[in-house]
C-alpha cells in the first residue's frame, strides 16, 4: 500500500510532537510537511519547518490539525484551494467558527473531533444512551481534568459531553449550556448543564458525566493515561478519511456508532 503523506500543523506543541512520534512508528505514513505558526529555523526527521503556506500542504494527502481555532480557519481555507483532507483535533471553537468549519466541508472531507480516543468517544455515546433513558427526572453535571497548560475550558471533550446529554433528551446543546466552573472542589447540578474544569500539573485528560435525581447518582467516567491514544486515534482518522467524499465527519462516523 502507498504510504499516505501527513502534514502536521502546530508540531512543536505537545500533541504536534506525539503525532511525529506517532506517525514515524507507523508504516502506512510518510510525514512530508511540518508547520508552525512562526518561523522556526529547524528541521525534524529531515523536514523543515515551514508556515501554514499553499507550498507547505501541497505535498499533503491529509493534513492532521492540533493547534488553536483562529490557525485552524487558516489551515482550512489553503486545504480547500488545494482540496486536501483534514482531520480537526482542536478545541475551544465559538459557534461562528462551527458554522465556517461546516461551509468548508461541502468543499472537502473533514473530521473534526474534539477527542480523538476510542474509549471516550464510547463515553459520549454512552451518555447519550443515559440521558435519554434516565430522562428529565435527573440533573446532569460535566467535570473534567487537564494539565495547567490548557487555555480553554471547559474541554471540547466536556462540551461533547454536553452535547450527548442534550442529544439524548432531544433539546438544543446551546439552551442546555449551565454554569462554566474554574478549579472548584465542588460545583452543582443545575436546571442546565454545569461544567466544572480543573487545571493543574500533569494531567493528560479525565473526564466525568453525573446524573442525579436526589436519591440515587448515575456516574460515567473515562481517564486517559498516555496522549499516544489521542495521536494514534488521529491516524486512524486520517487513513478512514482518504476514502471519503467531501463532508463533516466525526470519530463516531469511523467507529460506527448508530
Amino acid at each position: 500500500m502507498k504510504k499516505i503523506n501527513l502534514a502536521i500543523t502546530g508540531c512543536l506543541g505537545r500533541m504536534g510532537q506525539q503525532l511525529i512520534k506517532s506517525s514515524k512508528n507507523n508504516k502506512d505514513f510518510k510525514i512530508v510537511a511540518l508547520t508552525e505558526s512562526k518561523i522556526v529555523s529547524k528541521k525534524i526527521s529531515g523536514v523543515k519547518l515551514k508556515l501554514n503556506t499553499v507550498d507547505a500542504f501541497k505535498k499533503a494527502n491529509v493534513i492532521v490539525d492540533f493547534t488553536v481555532p483562529k490557525c485552524t480557519l487558516q489551515v482550512l481555507k489553503i486545504a480547500s484551494k488545494l482540496k486536501k483532507r483534514v482531520v480537526i483535533g482542536t478545541t475551544g471553537f465559538s459557534k461562528r467558527e462551527e458554522s465556517i468549519i461546516k461551509k468548508f466541508s461541502k468543499n472537502i472531507p473533514i473530521l473534526k473531533a474534539g477527542n480523538m480516543s476510542l474509549g471516550v468517544n464510547l463515553l459520549i455515546y454512552l451518555t447519550e444512551i443515559a440521558s435519554k433513558s434516565l430522562g428529565n427526572n435527573f440533573l446532569t453535571k460535566v467535570y473534567e481534568v487537564h494539565h495547567k497548560y490548557k487555555k480553554d475550558h471547559p474541554s471540547g471533550t466536556a462540551l461533547m459531553l454536553g452535547r450527548g446529554i442534550a442529544d439524548g433528551k432531544s433539546k438544543n446543546f446551546y439552551n442546555l449550556i449551565g454554569k462554566k466552573y474554574l478549579n472548584k472542589k465542588n460545583f452543582p447540578y443545575g436546571k442546565k448543564i454545569n461544567f466544572n474544569s480543573i487545571r493543574k500539573g500533569n494531567f493528560i485528560g479525565e473526564h466525568e458525566v453525573n446524573f442525579s435525581n436526589g436519591k440515587e447518582i448515575v456516574t460515567l467516567n473515562h481517564k486517559s493515561f498516555d496522549r499516544a491514544l489521542y495521536s494514534e486515534g488521529a491516524l486512524s482518522a486520517s487513513k478512514w478519511l482518504m476514502k471519503k467524499k467531501p463532508g463533516l465527519y466525526s470519530m463516531r462516523d469511523l467507529l460506527n456508532f448508530k
